[in-house]
């Protein structure tokens, strides 16, 4: 195909970021520019010569910006086909001019909806119509009209205009073009999501049934993020897709696994439990020890002497900024990741002295942001969806059933343990102090296998376990799961509840004088 000079182009966007280094770079290439509302001041203010677009259509802007460039004028001009005689005929009794070139990016709908606080009127006003009506208008005529809708274009585009005499080759279109449509994919999804969403909200959630159902199909369309050097397994190929680079920022090391990227997020999502400064430490998804102390230091001693062999290789999360004492603790061991909110400069230095350790900072608003999004697990056939687990309690909190009311210290344990819990893969036991993990047992088929496993790793970190609190992310079937935690020297004990037996499991505890409440959620985690 013969290859179109580029000699009009249309501007239009809503991130401004390039926007005047573009602009500028094709007026002085002899583009004429034409662009609407705040992306033509924009252009104007740098002095750079730009038509309006209300010159075009000879129409103003009107209904607060609404309708602006949903016009035959504009459309005709990007989707007239200049290689057949009657489009040009037509074009031109009509004073149509083509146009080469469309920069369009979208009102931020996806970062509006994410925003703390905004209505449903805000929202709403960020659907664009006339951006994507013109992207799609351009990507259907790519032979004839190009079209960008990412900044990151920018450059290549430059270059290519620069090298190929104000063109663009057919490859660089068809990618563009299929990028284009990528995008309003993504942002179509987004809204249908939103919409979904609040029509599930206005049901209310009562009726589980109806609400599940309110949702009849589900669209996703994630940008391509990052390679993994490999899958769960070195013959696995692996890849990111979505915004993992929005919430964390990879600062050091060698590139993130598959398993890095699930691990360091199971690492992260557990710290968001705490406010008081505290260290996690993850081998294979689950928490091999959790410290809180004020001191970051004491923090890690406490989570590292939890099982202090697994943290090898392991990934450590902080939910305050790694100070360099804590910085020379963790490089005492081998560890995969160390993610924070932020680190020292000191600290930094010295961590990054080994190479292929990775260091992240997290940015603890946009991941907490993030478990607001359904949970995805692909089956054979589809998708399962459900809502992130953020809730610790039910309606009713944590309600006592046995006698004896649980002391100061033990209500801490026991709240310590919980939240622990509600991390560690089924069937899970864990047993704590006030500020401290004691003892893990994770993903067993039988509970009383995990009561056991926990003690005995308790046993072999050379901790005591009289006096502790045991957490049990799910129902005790029988009273043997919450007598073999008597038995290594609990004396709380906190779970869901909700077993045909409870009766049985509580008369249990008051024989051997032990309190237990129950929390009316439970937290099973496959």
């Amino acid at each position: 195909m013969t290859t179109p000079r580029i000699k009009r182009a249309l501007l239009s966007v809503s991130d401004k970021n390039g926007i005047v280094e573009l602009g500028t770079e094709l007026e002085a290439l002899g583009v004429e520019l034409i662009s609407t509302g705040g992306t033509r001041r924009v252009l104007s203010d740098a002095g750079i010569e730009v038509r309006d677009i209300s010159e075009v259509t000879e129409f103003p802007e009107m209904l607060d910006g609404r309708v602006k460039t949903l016009h035959p004028r504009v459309h005709g001009g990007l989707l007239g086909l200049l290689d057949n005689k009657e489009h040009r005929d037509t074009m031109e009794a009509h004073g149509i001019e083509s146009i080469d070139l469309v920069v369009v990016n979208l009102y931020p709908f996806e970062e509006t909806r994410a925003r703390n606080g905004a209505t449903d009127e805000e929202i709403i006003e960020q659907i664009d119509i006339g951006g994507p009506a013109m992207i799609r208008s351009a990507a259907k005529n790519w032979r004839f009209t190009a079209v960008v809708t990412d900044p990151d274009d920018y450059s290549s585009l430059l270059a290519e205009l620069r090298e190929s005499d104000t063109t663009i080759g057919e490859g660089m279109r068809r990618r563009l073009a299929g990028k284009a449509f990528l995008r309003t994919n993504r942002y179509d999804a987004a809204i249908a999501s939103y919409f979904a969403e609040t029509e599930s909200e206005s049901q209310g959630v009562a009726d589980d049934d109806k609400a599940s159902d309110s949702v009849t199909d589900f669209s996703l369309n994630l940008p391509f993020g990052q390679g993994m050097r490999y899958g769960e397994n070195p013959h696995q190929e692996a890849r990111f897709f979505g915004s993992f680079a929005g919430i964390f920022d990879h600062l050091h090391g060698k590139e993130l696994s598959y398993n890095n990227v699930i691990d360091l997020s199971a690492a992260a999502l557990l710290s968001l439990e705490f406010t008081e400064p505290t260290v996690v430490i993850v081998k294979h998804t689950n928490p091999c020890g959790v410290g809180s102390s004020e001191d970051l230091v004491d923090a890690w001693k406490k989570a590292f002497a939890t099982d202090t062999a697994s943290p090898f290789g392991g990934i450590v999360s902080v939910n305050r900024e790694v100070t360099p004492e804590l910085a020379r603790e963790i490089n005492e061991i081998f560890t995969e990741v160390i993610v924070a909110p932020s680190f020292a400069e000191e600290a930094l230095d010295l961590l990054r002295k080994k190479k292929n350790r990775r260091l992240l900072t997290v940015n603890q608003d946009r991941l907490r942001a993030s478990t607001q999004e359904p949970q995805l697990k692909t089956v054979p056939g589809g998708l399962l969806m459900q809502d992130y687990d953020s809730e610790l309690f039910g309606e009713e909190g944590m309600t006592v059933v046995t006698k004896r009311e649980p002391t100061e210290e033990e209500w801490k344990s026991l709240a310590f343990a919980w939240r622990v819990a509600k991390h560690v893969k089924s069937n899970a036991i864990v047993y704590a102090g006030v500020d401290r993990t004691l003892g893990v047992g994770a993903g067993q088929m039988s509970r009383v296998d995990s009561a056991m496993i926990a003690a005995r790793k308790a046993e072999k970190a050379g901790l005591d376990l009289q006096g502790s609190a045991v957490a049990s992310d799910a129902f005790f079937p029988f009273a043997d799961g919450l007598l073999e935690a008597v038995e290594a020297g609990a004396t709380a004990a906190i779970q869901p509840g909700g077993s045909i037996r409870d009766d049985e499991v509580i008369a249990a505890a008051n024989e051997r004088g032990i309190a237990m409440v129950m929390t009316g959620m439970r937290h099973f985690k496959h």
